[in-house]
């Protein structure tokens, strides 16, 4: 009887299309994984075909998207070009396109970098491109998530894999220690930025992103104790990562001791994602708070400036510097973020994008000049490459000179709209210390380029070996080269970049 007059609950059935790459991913990767079994070490380099393959094919499924006439029915009828499915827990836009292609492109070209060095060590195991394949999956769900909830679970998905990749060499103290260290800090944030969105959901009543906006819009936030306590919880943890002044301190310990692969890829992809969350939290959902996480956004770019150049200037150890300059750059993305206008989101897009592609270079060079017995991480390791390997020391050249923010590289122009977007917002102090800190930035980018072109090479490595060849396969010369030159290409012809910027940021946000 009582059966009887039970209602049958009605389940709607999702939109699965929106999420196919997503999708796709996921099963790729588990193939990956099952294959990778029956693969002797001996015959490794399918395990790497297939990663790529399956990346490939993603980024092909994310662009096929790009013309979905859903995504402009949408457009015409609300002046968004977004759609949503599960329970409108998932966002497909313009934004999420262009950041997912990015991620999965320069994650393709981070595991043809990290082949040779992985083969050189005898960590050439499949557990490296699956645990890169799950934390581009983890990025991709954060880059579309539509609420708190998901992008919490693609931001565990994402940190778990990459506290085993930073791990990876096991036998290696160092990286164990810089493995624990970020795990830790890792889980303190992660607590931190869950205790933030429960807050901020006792208060709004929901984890939607676009309800708390609508919430927002209600209320006085600015003097809502609850929310800006919820706030200041998650400016905390998106500010570790992001790796921002004050909450940086694992980037320089995590760079350093995790193997050059794994920095490679830690430095480059996970902070496009780092972008999109910061883009969904923020400005998506607590965008009526705009003055309270602005103010404190300057700050903590201001501080990164500062801290991040100026200590960046005493290293010695590549690795460490590039953290220190990575801290500075995270610094010009928060400007671009919090001068709070569509063109100041895609000048920090923009930004990150291209900021990316240079770190993903300017790190492929440190893994070519290493070899199996010798980690080349020291900046006197760049000494006479000029006269060892003119090409690749030009191409160096281009990648510092990118990071410095020297014409005609993108680095240059990357640099310049972002200051724009914050002199358009009147926050003149902030762009003229964006300026002088990047002066003070310039001296150790420049130090680095007359060990290059002005000092005799020592022709042995820090073991007091010789030093080898460049032990790299065509594959991997061939993609540094067209790294390089694509920075100078993108920094000629930064148009089409922005552009694609501009018009993904208007139409999704």
């Amino acid at each position: 009887m009582l059966i009887s007059t039970l209602i049958p609950m009605q389940f709607a059935v999702p939109d699965f299309i929106p999420a196919l790459p997503e999708i796709f991913l996921l099963a790729g990767t588990c193939l990956v994984l099952l294959v990778d079994l029956f693969v002797k070490d001996s015959n490794r380099f399918i395990t790497y075909i297939l990663a790529q393959a399956v990346l490939l094919i993603t980024a092909g499924l994310v662009i096929s998207g790009f013309d979905n006439p859903d995504l402009l029915e949408a457009f015409q009828v609300t002046g968004k070009a977004s759609i949503t499915t599960f329970s409108d827990m998932f966002v497909l836009d313009p934004m999420a396109q262009v950041l997912k292609v990015s991620i999965l492109l320069i994650t393709v070209g981070v595991f043809v970098y990290s082949r040779p060095y992985l083969h050189s060590r005898q960590m050439y195991k499949g557990e490296y491109f699956t645990l890169g394949l799950f934390a581009v999956l983890g990025m991709m769900i954060i880059v579309s998530a539509k609420t708190m909830l998901l992008i919490y679970l693609g931001l565990e998905l994402l940190s778990l894999a990459m506290y085993a990749m930073v791990a990876f060499r096991r036998n290696d103290g160092k990286a164990s220690e810089a493995a624990m260290k970020y795990f830790v800090l890792g889980a303190i944030a992660s607590g931190m930025l869950l205790y933030g969105m429960s807050i901020i959901y006792g208060v709004s009543g929901s984890l939607h992103i676009d309800h708390i906006a609508s919430f927002m819009a209600s209320q006085n936030v600015m003097e809502n104790i609850g929310l800006l306590l919820g706030l200041a919880f998650i400016i905390v943890g998106l500010g570790f990562k992001l790796g921002v002044v004050p909450f940086h301190m694992w980037v320089p310990d995590v760079y350093d001791g995790a193997p050059t692969a794994v920095t490679m890829f830690l430095g480059t992809a996970p902070k496009i994602a780092a972008f999109a969350m910061v883009i969904r939290l923020l400005v998506e959902g607590l965008d009526g708070m705009l003055q309270g996480w602005q103010q404190i956004l300057s700050m903590l770019a201001a501080l990164s400036f500062i801290i991040g150049n100026i200590i960046a200037i005493a290293q010695t150890n590549i690795k460490r510097m590039l953290a220190y300059s990575t801290i500075s750059h995270m610094g010009f993305v928060l400007m671009g973020i919090l001068a709070g206008s569509q063109l100041g989101y895609a000048a920090s897009m923009f930004y990150i994008i291209t900021y990316a592609i240079i770190a993903m270079g300017a790190f492929a060079v440190v893994i070519m000049l290493s070899n199996s017995g010798y980690e080349a991480d020291q900046l006197n390791d760049l000494k006479g490459l000029s006269t060892r390997h003119p090409w690749y020391a030009f191409m160096m050249m281009l990648f510092l000179f990118s990071m410095a923010g020297v014409p005609p590289t993108v680095g240059f122009y990357a640099k310049l709209s972002v200051i724009k977007a914050v002199v358009d917002a009147e926050i003149i102090w902030l762009a003229v210390l964006a300026v002088v800190m990047s002066v003070v930035g310039a001296y150790y980018y420049l130090r680095a380029i007359k060990l290059m072109y002005f000092d005799k090479s020592d022709d042995v490595d820090g073991n007091g070996d010789p030093l080898l060849a460049v032990n790299a396969g065509l594959d991997f010369k061939l993609l540094l080269s067209a790294n390089g030159l694509s920075v100078l290409a993108l920094g000629i012809l930064p148009g089409a970049l922005m552009s694609l910027c501009v018009m993904a940021v208007k139409a999704s946000l």
